[in-house]
């Protein structure tokens, strides 16, 4: 199996998300007062630690399953993907790399998990529609289950 299939949009969403990340952690280095959360507060933590740790479990449990099952040709509709079409993407963008961030005291992670939404967004289609020419009818009915098509 090509790499690029394993891959599918995130060599895109990194070049993306690559100089975002740069700058961001420069400036953070730079400038810690303006990235800064406030220590974070105990409710920031709590709230970030009650995110991140099913976040990086449903980060690994996807991981996990594309290395079982892309190499194979099949295609993943249990699990996360049952509730979004991209969850290694949606995931990290959201549950992991804000709540990381602010347990860094820093609003860093929001910034680069919005950018690694949007590249999902962006970049995601390309691989919908590969996805499509590969899998025909079975990418349809997976497509019309998925729990959150939108996110």
């Amino acid at each position: 199996m090509k790499l690029m299939v394993l891959v599918g949009s995130g060599d895109r969403i990194g070049l993306l998300t690559l100089p975002f990340l740069v700058i961001g952690l420069i400036l953070n280095m730079l400038f810690p007062s303006l990235f800064g959360v406030g220590g974070p507060p105990s409710w920031l933590r709590v709230i970030s630690i009650i995110i991140l740790v099913p976040g990086i479990a449903i980060w690994i449990w996807t991981v996990a399953l594309i290395l079982i099952h892309v190499p194979k040709k099949e295609l993943i509709t249990t699990g996360p993907y049952s509730w979004v079409k991209h969850p290694l993407y949606t995931n990290m963008a959201i549950c992991v790399l804000p709540w990381f961030g602010f347990l860094c005291n820093t609003w860093l992670g929001v910034l680069v998990g919005i950018v690694i939404y949007v590249g999902s967004r962006l970049f995601s289609p390309r691989e919908e529609t590969m996805l499509s020419k590969i899998f025909g009818k079975a990418w349809d009915d997976y497509v019309g289950k998925v729990r959150i098509p939108w996110l």
